[in-house]
């Protein structure tokens, strides 16, 4: 930057005459040449503070946009799992009508439905108890984050050890 003698970095103009005689004058009393500078530091500290809760509260908003974006997707997603899910179900429920007209031909309609429904209940009695011992190995407490919490409530305790 170029600066002329008397005045400001070019661009800014003079420097009014008071303050090109603080900035040449040395100050007698030992403190600072213009006796707010602590309460300049203190002003630089709030700004730099509010700056600093901006940008974090802009970085929270970005992530709350992105999550929301995601969360739409995800949305969208499990719409269309869903969607598949209904049309299988369907498709099953089609699928054990036709299973049961087609047996009624070999071995009568009630016969035929009576099969056909055996085996959906064998399936469905077979996912239950699958499902049930599934349900069994869920373990509702965290045992790792209670472990890992214990461990730094130790060494909150005892810090040095």
């Amino acid at each position: 930057m170029i600066q002329v003698e008397g005045s400001h970095p070019v661009g800014f103009g003079p420097i009014p005459p008071t303050a090109a005689a603080e900035e040449s004058s040395p100050s007698t009393t030992g403190s600072s040449p213009r006796g707010d500078d602590e309460r300049s530091v203190g002003q630089l500290v709030a700004e730099i503070s509010q700056d600093l809760s901006r940008l974090i509260h802009q970085e929270i908003e970005l992530a709350k946009a992105e999550m929301r974006e995601e969360v739409t997707k995800a949305a969208k997603a499990a719409g269309m799992f869903g969607g598949a899910g209904f049309a299988g179900y369907l498709s099953a429920v089609v699928g054990a009508f036709a299973a049961v007209f087609g047996l009624a031909y070999e071995i009568g309609l009630a016969w035929g439905a009576v099969c056909v429904m055996a085996l959906l209940a064998g399936i469905g009695a077979l996912l239950f108890l699958r499902g049930k011992v599934q349900l069994h190995k869920i373990q509702p407490r965290p045992e790792r984050t209670v472990e890992s919490l214990k461990e730094d409530a130790e060494w909150a305790k005892h810090p040095t050890s």
